[in-house]
């Protein structure tokens, strides 16, 4: 055949296929355009999933007459007009074929008033871009766009659609993901002449966190932390999860750029290296976090239906995000209260942070909370009991410890000196209290001015090691002791061969082994920090990860794995019984160790038990 051009409506139908994917991402569209109207109230009625009815009214600036045509036209837009504006969108529409598109598909009427016109006007579309006649109506200022039956005259677009339920799910999980973009504006949303949503402008910190409260559930805010960090051009505030409260999926993550909001392959990483070490295995964390920057920083043209943008200094942004959560999560810490600084303070004091990737980020840690955030933060409780708190100040250095001569064999008695109990005149300085018991030779029982607390004391050596163990590797200067006595291990050929090969490896982990036979290795020096452990059981358990991460160039991406591996072997075991100074200094320890929430599998260290749940468990005072 000929080459010939094809008619106007096929050719938005086509353009639909981009962009109308089913009736959510007709809401999608239409929603957007009420943002960028400058709307406060946002009314979406659905009928039928959105295949019968998609109603959409907000009260924004409105379209004059002599614009509707073009408003219904491709490639017509009032959001750019040269490619200067296309490199620094800051709109949420701009394709101009939206409402072109979703015409060819549907039975659109179109009405809209501005704030100066005696009446509003009413058009119809059919995709064609003809025969517009506009009509009055009284209809108040802003606009409405009445879209029925979706995919009429597309019945194999139209049979593709879910069920009724299913369809409409996806709008109302839209809605809810757009409403916590834009707190200033109210939205209603219905279905079937059914009341779902009805959520107010919410202008104040604790009405955003009320709305958020209502989309993302309560048990969202009592369990996050509020965040604002700002560098090199760079802002990112929000909400993020606790690692004790996190999900089986990832339902329950929002990211917004510029306000928009995206699925991002280089953000999803960024967050999953900074919860690496915290969170359980298997599950995923929870957060609603925005970023802001520069529009001609970030490419939002990289998708038909925007949903992807592309960052023109992608590692920039990672090592941001990596680093603004991987502080907000290393300072919960018990009892340690935000103190907030000048800028100028922070950005002298706070060194950059390498990420687990090995790079390290230029960028400044400032303005990390705000006095309402980080009050309401250190009020609020984890699911576990823990009250978080933030700490702009790193923990302080500690020394190196000296191995006890008495018990010299115990694991936490090498790692730790002996702790005189301090008294009650400091409760502020010791928020893990006092120990008064060990329960089962395995929990830690301390006495609170305001409750009890239980420590599972592997998990928080576990943590207390992993943290010292991780800061001398990265500093590279792990202090170790030779050995009396030798260790000889037996071990097979392939494991005799890999410790051969990565025998600087293992330097940097404090440890001098070396080959003395095809199936023997010679332990000679260890880390100080790891006392009297089984070695030969922690040798095998490293070379063991080593075998599995696979080939050399790998371990250091595996490093903090393989770190965690030897705290977890290092640490004072369960049943193994403790004193009441072996306890406090572990107690005293935690208060100043980073993550100290949670062990480096994920799980809960110490809980809480108010005298307000005490009593509760008596019915005192009822």
């Amino acid at each position: 055949m000929r080459i010939h051009s094809l008619p106007i409506q096929l050719v938005n139908q086509i353009a639909a296929g981009e962009v109308v994917e089913r009736p959510s991402s007709v809401v999608k569209e239409l929603v957007e355009n009420c943002f960028d109207a400058g709307a406060n109230q946002v009314v979406i009625e659905i009928e039928q999933g959105g295949a019968r009815l998609i109603k959409i009214r907000d009260n924004g600036c409105g379209i004059v007459k002599e614009d509707l045509p073009l408003a219904l036209s491709r490639h017509a837009t009032s959001k750019i007009s040269s490619l200067k504006d296309l490199e620094q969108v800051v709109s949420m529409g701009f394709r101009g074929e939206a409402l072109p598109s979703i015409s060819s598909v549907s039975r659109l009427t179109l009405i809209s008033r501005i704030s100066d016109a005696d009446c509003a006007w009413r058009v119809n579309a059919d995709g064609t871009e003809q025969d517009f006649d506009p009509q009055p109506d009284p209809h108040p200022q802003g606009t409405t766009i009445d879209v029925r039956d979706l995919f009429y005259n597309t019945p194999a677009r139209r049979k593709f659609l879910k069920t009724e339920k299913t369809e409409f799910s996806h709008i109302e999980t839209l809605i809810k993901r757009m409403a916590l973009s834009r707190f200033d504006i109210g939205f209603s949303l219905s279905h079937n002449q059914k009341e779902i949503l009805n959520l107010k402008p919410a202008a104040t910190e604790s009405e955003q966190e009320q709305r958020i409260a209502n989309i993302c559930g309560s048990a969202f805010i009592e369990n996050s932390v509020s965040i604002d960090f700002a560098a090199s051009g760079l802002q990112l505030t929000g909400w993020v999860g606790l690692p004790t409260f996190s999900r089986s999926q990832q339902d329950m993550q929002f990211f917004y750029v510029n306000g928009r909001l995206v699925r991002d392959k280089l953000v999803s990483h960024a967050v999953k290296q900074a919860y690496q070490d915290v969170l359980f295995h298997g599950r995923h964390p929870v957060f609603v976090l925005y970023l802001t920057l520069d529009p001609t920083l970030v490419d939002v043209n990289a998708h038909p239906a925007k949903l992807e943008v592309r960052f023109r200094e992608g590692r920039l942004v990672h090592d941001f995000l990596f680093s603004a959560l991987h502080r907000s999560l290393a300072n919960l810490r018990p009892g340690h209260a935000a103190s907030r600084q000048p800028d100028s303070e922070l950005s002298q004091q706070i060194p950059p942070v390498s990420s687990a990737t090995g790079s390290t980020s230029s960028v400044v840690w400032v303005d990390p909370v705000n006095e309402n955030s980080r009050e309401q933060a250190v009020n609020r409780k984890s699911t576990f009991g823990a009250k978080p708190s933030y700490s702009t100040r790193p923990p302080p250095q500690q020394a190196s410890l000296p191995l006890q001569v008495e018990e010299a064999i115990q694991a936490y008695a090498a790692l730790y000196p002996k702790t005189e109990p301090k008294t009650q005149s400091a409760p502020q300085a010791m928020p893990l209290g006092h120990a008064i018991a060990h329960l089962h030779n395995i929990y830690i029982l301390s006495e609170t001015p305001n409750g009890i607390i239980l420590v599972d004391a592997h998990a928080a050596h576990e943590r207390v090691t992993y943290e010292r163990l991780k800061q001398q590797y990265q500093n590279g200067s792990v202090p170790s002791q030779p050995l009396l006595l030798p260790i000889k291990i037996t071990v097979s050929a392939a494991e005799a061969d890999l410790a051969e090969d990565q025998h600087e490896f293992f330097n940097t982990l404090g440890f001098e082994v070396n080959r003395s036979g095809p199936e023997t290795l010679v332990l000679r020096s260890i880390p100080v920090l790891l006392g009297n452990t089984d070695m030969e059981t922690l040798i095998r358990d490293v070379l063991a990860d080593l075998i599995e991460h696979g080939m050399s160039q790998r371990i250091q991406e595996k490093s903090n794995e393989i770190l965690a591996k030897v705290a977890c072997h290092g640490s004072v075991r369960a049943h193994r019984r403790l004193t009441i100074d072996e306890m406090n200094a572990l107690l005293r320890d935690m208060e100043q160790t980073e993550r100290i929430g949670q062990c480096n599998h994920g799980r809960p260290t110490w809980i809480e038990l108010s005298t307000q749940d005490l009593d509760k468990f008596f019915l005192r005072g009822q």
